[in-house]
Order: structure tokens, then sequence, then C-alpha cells
């Protein structure tokens, strides 16, 4: 049988391990508590006093750390703007069928598929404005 030091050493590598696969920051709190408790038993406590560690500096760890360390690591999201689009021109890379849900326009570098407002066959090469957005294909007219 294991000593119980090596059961706490063993438990906060497990913890930490699924942290790593996970992200959340909420398997890290226990290992962190694992680790404390592998020091109380160190120190020559007993079992339930390393368990009560264990218990106690999980809990608030999770509930005094988990928020700050969130608030530190926040990633800003970073609006996209596509409605900066509108009003721009484009050049159609392949012809617009709306009933055949086909076309696909360029506009700055970048292609996207595209519907045309007035469901008009729009060909190939043709310039276009861009006058909306409809999930993820732009609406567009023929100049």
């Amino acid at each position: 049988m294991l000593p119980i030091w090596a059961i706490w050493l063993i438990l906060c590598g497990i913890f930490l391990l699924i942290e790593i696969f996970t992200v959340s920051f909420l398997m890290f709190w226990p290992g962190i508590g694992a680790f404390f408790a592998f020091i109380v038993n160190i120190l020559g406590f007993s079992f339930p006093v390393q368990l009560g560690v264990f218990a106690i500096s999980t809990a608030l760890m999770i509930i005094f750390m988990k928020p700050l360390v969130k608030k530190i690591f926040r990633t800003k999201d970073v609006p996209m703007n596509n409605n900066a689009m509108i009003g721009k021109q484009a050049i159609v890379i392949k012809q617009i069928d709306n009933l055949n849900s086909k076309g696909q326009v360029k506009v700055n570098g970048e292609l996207w598929s595209a519907l045309s407002v007035d469901d008009s066959i729009i060909e190939e090469n043709s310039t276009v404005e861009i006058v909306g957005i409809d999930g993820v294909k732009l609406k567009v007219k023929k100049v």
C-alpha cells in the first residue's frame, strides 16, 4: 500500500493533469488543496486533519481565487464590425444565383458567400455593392 503522502501527491498530479486538458480553472484548486494536504502530512498531522485541510483549502480557493483568476486572465471579446462592410464594393468571384444557393464575392481580400437582394443572377467579375449581411452571407446588388 502506498503511503498517504504519495497518495496526496498522486491526487495533486491527477487534478493538475485534468486541468491541463480542461483549462477551466476548476480542477486546479483541488490540485493545490491536495498539495497542501501533502505538506500537512509531511508535518506529521493525522489523516482527518489532512482531509480537512484538503476540503477547506479547496473550497476557499474555489470561492475566492477562481473569480479573481478569471478577472485577471479575462480575454476581451473583440467584436466584429461586419456592418462596416455595408456600402463597400466587391467583385463577384462565383456567379450569384439565389435559387441554387450559389455565389461568392471578394471584398478586402476576403471571400464571402453572397446573395442578391433582388434575386437576380449576377455574373462573375461583376462589381457589386454590399447592402447588408444575413448570417455569414453578404447581401449585394449590382452596381
